[in-house]
Order: C-alpha cells, then sequence, then structure tokens
C-alpha cells in the first residue's frame, strides 16, 4: 500500500484533485464522506500568501475531519515560495503540493504552473528548496510536458524525487493540449515502471467511471487515482469507484432525497464559510451534476443558478424533491 513519508494510504486510493473554486472546504467534506482518501485545498498563489490577499488567505482554511489533506501552491520565484511555505504551515496541513500543471494562461504567463514545464532545472531547484525548507512532506502535480515535442516526464519525476519529493500526480495531457483531446496514461505508467522510482505515482485525467479507475490500476499499474472534474457536483463518484473496485458491479445511483439533501448541504456549509454572496455564486457550478439526467428539469436549474437569494435556491431544491421525488436515476 502507498505512503506518502509516513501518511499511510489505503491500496489504490482515490484523490480529490485540486481545483479552482472547486475543492473549498464544504465540497471537500463531502467528497471526503463518500470515499476519497486524500483531499487537496484550491492552488493557492505564493504572491497571494504573502502579500496576505484575503482570496488567497481563505484557502488555508482545513478542518481535522478531512485529514489527510493537502496545501497547493503554484508560483515560480524563489522566495515567495519560500515564505508560503512558512505561511502554510501554520495552517497544519499534512502535505504541502506543489502545482506545476496548471495550464490557465494567466499562471503560465508568470512562469508557474504548467509554465515552468519550459525550465524542468528551476522546477527541480524549487522543489528542493521546498523540501530543505520544511518538516512537511511535499508532493508534485504536473503535466507530461509543455507539448508532445517535450515530454521528458520519467526524467524529470526521477529527479524530482531524487530531491525528496514524497509523491507524484500527473495529468495525462501537455500544456498545450490544455482539457481537449485524451488523457495518455501510458507516459505514467513509464514513470511508475522505472525502476529508480519508490514514491507513489498517481494518475490523473479523464478518470471518469469506476472502469477507468480499475483500468488505471490494473492496467497501468499506477498507485491511485487522482480524480477532478468527474467529482464537480457528484461527490458519489468516489463512493462508485470503492464500490466497483470491491465487487466489480455498479453501485446504485444516489437517491433524488440524498442529492437534495447533499444539494441543501453543500448550499449551506458555502455559505457558513464564505458568506452568502460568494456561498451562492460558486455552488452554482455543481446544481448541473447533482440533478443531471432528470427530463424538464431546465427551469429549476435556472432558478438554482441565477437566484442570488439562498433563500430562492433552497426553494428551488425543495421544489424539486416535490415534484421528481420518485425519480429513478440510471446508474452509471
Amino acid at each position: 500500500m502507498p505512503k506518502i513519508a509516513d501518511i499511510q494510504l489505503p491500496d489504490f486510493p482515490l484523490l480529490l484533485a485540486p481545483m479552482e473554486d472547486v475543492s473549498d472546504p464544504p465540497f471537500r467534506a463531502l467528497c471526503k464522506e463518500q470515499g476519497a482518501d486524500v483531499v487537496y485545498t484550491e492552488f493557492i498563489s505564493s504572491e497571494g500568501l504573502i502579500r496576505d490577499a484575503a482570496k488567497s488567505v481563505m484557502k488555508l482554511d482545513i478542518y481535522e475531519k478531512e485529514r489527510p489533506v493537502g496545501i497547493q501552491i503554484f508560483g515560480a520565484n524563489l522566495d515567495s515560495m519560500l515564505q508560503s511555505v512558512e505561511i502554510v504551515e501554520k495552517s497544519k496541513p499534512d502535505i504541502i503540493d506543489i502545482n506545476f500543471g496548471c495550464p490557465v494562461k494567466k499562471v503560465v504567463s508568470k512562469g508557474a504552473g504548467a509554465g515552468i514545464l519550459k525550465d524542468i532545472d528551476l522546477m527541480v531547484s524549487l522543489t528542493k528548496a521546498m523540501v530543505e525548507r520544511t518538516n512537511l512532506p511535499i508532493t508534485v502535480k504536473t503535466r507530461l510536458g509543455w507539448d508532445e515535442t517535450s515530454i521528458k516526464i520519467v526524467e524529470v519525476a526521477e529527479r524530482l524525487q531524487d530531491v525528496g519529493c514524497k509523491a507524484i500526480a500527473i495529468h495525462g495531457r501537455t500544456r498545450a493540449q490544455m482539457y481537449k483531446g485524451s488523457a495518455d496514461w501510458k507516459p505514467i505508467a513509464e514513470v511508475k515502471n522505472n525502476s529508480r522510482m519508490h514514491i507513489p505515482v498517481f494518475g490523473n485525467g479523464d478518470v471518469d467511471t469506476p472502469e477507468a479507475a480499475v483500468r488505471m490500476r490494473d492496467d497501468y499499474g499506477l498507485d491511485g487515482a487522482m480524480i477532478g472534474r468527474a467529482s464537480i457536483g457528484y461527490p458519489w463518484f468516489f463512493r462508485e469507484v470503492k464500490h466497483f473496485i470491491k465487487t466489480g458491479a455498479h453501485a446504485a445511483p444516489p437517491t433524488m432525497n440524498e442529492r437534495v439533501e447533499a444539494a441543501r448541504r453543500h448550499l449551506q456549509m458555502a455559505i457558513d464559510w464564505k458568506g452568502e454572496k460568494l456561498g451562492v455564486f460558486e455552488t452554482r457550478r455543481h446544481y448541473t451534476n447533482y440533478f443531471k439526467g432528470i427530463p424538464h428539469f431546465k427551469d429549476y436549474r435556472m432558478k438554482m443558478v441565477t437566484s442570488d437569494d439562498s433563500v430562492d435556491v433552497f426553494a428551488a431544491f425543495d421544489e424539486v424533491l416535490e415534484r421528481f421525488g420518485d425519480f429513478e436515476f440510471a446508474g452509471t
């Protein structure tokens, strides 16, 4: 069974990927309840942390019930990254994760995220300096390379391990691909099959069915799956993957009652954490998946995603339960 430093994980753990404006404490709590083994915060700007920017600092909030939890930071300036380590340590996470994979232009243009894939030496030296600065395990999330002509992930992973990185999660796309095309897990398997590698190697990208997770384990030999988009508005995905791994059969999909209850709790936790306005706004992206597959649902969804007042959204949940309470969802 894989370990991140001294953190013992189950056989083939499922990790909730760090996702901007998604992997906040309310959503992490729901995913943890449904079987996520390790959860990560949204990625946090090192520059924002050292400037004490409110949005960055707020993302440091973690809670006992979600452990083991990793705080993910990004940046390309060594001094800023080292200062941010000291700030992050005060939140007492179990893991500090470095984002070397975000493909978004505003991040990449500063040489951070996937931008650092153009400078592997900097990537390695920055990781080394952070390992030396903290006693917490440092892990890395990255992509295969900048583009298909520059995929050196086997060498990159080995070098990161050699400077003290304790685990690596690899998204099976290049930065040039963004989120288009299919994720290629073969290069990730090459990292895992490198006889010099001894840290956990987690796969990320297109783990969107329980069968995909099993393929990642059985056909590619990876140590675990990091799950992102498949979980948005559907925290039950973790439960369904684990059920399939254990039994070879698909779990029954969540009932309408379960979905409405989760949506209610999600919204209330979000309001409690970040206030009415942001709580209402940032949970909107989840509702399509919470209630996916229900016919004639558009009017209800529009209420959920356009109302600025939580009272209206909670009322929409009640209406959905009243009208569609007996609706039976198809399994995956």
